[in-house]
């Protein structure tokens, strides 16, 4: 039987990973799991939710380590779990730089490897930074590309990719969403989720706002966070802001935001809580390549706070606007939004189905000797 050795470091691998690991489990092939903790307590949470328990766990996340510091210890660390396994396939997710260097390792000992959500493309090696360079990367290493839309398989034919390596799955962000809705319905709201509902006004309109982005440290975030000030000024709205770990993020939020009423700036809340409060919002602003996913299940807009995007089929269907960080058009399409309610009741999900996950393991099962 295909020996596989499931590869992932972030809270984003792992959500996008879960229905796979399932559906491996379900269909009974012969898998580990083996996380790099690239993120630790926000990773934690997910592989809590869904039920994963890890074979192997790197822990290697510090605080203010670099890039290079990552990826070193990513591939002394990830050699000695191939070295014990020997697995026939490595399977890793999106554009990390735990897919990367996981993909290297791999390639470095003959290992297969399949990449789920391949072919996402800017074209701009600085945007994302440094994610675009790793999904390129990934593909130049990968033995089979799941790619999750039709314009992202387009990309890999363009990149001479051989037709027979490619499978279009779509996203499995929409298995996860599916299966996270599903386990919530059946559940009392958390207290996390509780003491979010009470702080908030219910006759407002409600901003979620996120963002993570390298390429928006300093003055694009300045730009934002000015842009979320002139949104509070008005009277029937309220933000809501989960602010992301790093302190290039925090210390400028904190100091810019913190003094508004309506702002309600908290700690990173669990994947559930996200998805609760994307359900209620009426507005989300955000740099997230998996919010820009998820987004369109809950029928929600969402302004792209990124000069580029390598998701443009949400653009594309309605639900994303790509603003960048120009303080003016992100307040200028913000208000238009809030204005004039979108209907998107007969737009399809661009990012897929639900069965992508499912897709994956009979391509493996059928493709794979």
């Amino acid at each position: 039987m295909l020996k596989i050795l499931v590869c992932f470091g972030t809270r984003p691998e792992a959500i996008k990973m879960a229905p796979v690991i399932h559906e491996l489990k379900n269909q009974k092939l012969d898998f580990k799991v083996c996380v790099t903790a690239q993120h630790r307590e926000m990773l934690d949470q997910v592989l809590d939710f869904f039920e994963i328990v890890p074979d192997y766990d790197l822990d290697l996340m510090q605080p203010n380590q670099t890039l290079n510091e990552l990826s070193s210890k990513i591939l002394h660390e990830i050699d000695r779990v191939l070295g014990k396994e020997q697995p026939e396939l490595v399977l890793v997710q999106g554009d990390t730089t735990s897919a990367a260097i996981v993909s290297l390792a791999a390639f470095h000992r003959r290992i297969k490897v399949g990449h789920i959500e391949a072919g996402l493309r800017t074209y701009n090696k600085m945007a994302p930074f440094p994610e675009e360079v790793n999904r390129q990367l990934t593909a130049r290493i990968a033995d089979f590309h799941f790619a999750p839309t039709a314009k992202a398989n387009s990309n890999l034919l363009k990149e001479q990719i051989p037709k027979d390596q490619l499978c279009i799955t779509g996203n499995t962000v929409v298995d996860a969403l599916q299966w996270a809705i599903k386990k919530m319905e059946s559940e009392p709201l958390s207290q996390e989720i509780k003491k979010i509902k009470a702080s908030l006004k219910p006759n407002k309109k409600l901003i979620l706002v996120t963002g993570h982005r390298r390429e928006n440290f300093g003055e694009g975030l300045i730009n934002i966070c000015e842009a979320l000030l002139e949104l509070s000024k008005r009277d029937d709205v309220e933000l809501i802001y989960p602010v992301h770990l790093n302190p290039n993020v925090t210390s400028l939020v904190q100091e810019l935001l913190s003094h508004k009423k309506n702002i309600h700036l908290i700690a990173p809340v669990s994947y559930p809580t996200m998805l609760w409060l994307m359900q209620e919002c009426n507005l989300i602003i955000s740099d997230s390549g998996g919010i820009q996913e998820e987004a369109p299940t809950f029928k929600k807009p969402v302004l792209v706070t990124r000069e580029v995007t390598e998701r443009m089929e949400g653009i594309e269907a309605g639900f994303s606007f790509l603003v960048g960080t120009d303080k003016n058009k992100i307040v200028e399409v913000a208000n238009k939004i809030l204005d004039n309610v979108l209907d998107f009741s007969g737009i399809e999900n661009p990012y897929g189905d639900g069965k992508a996950a499912f897709r994956i393991v009979e391509y493996l099962k059928n493709s794979i000797e």
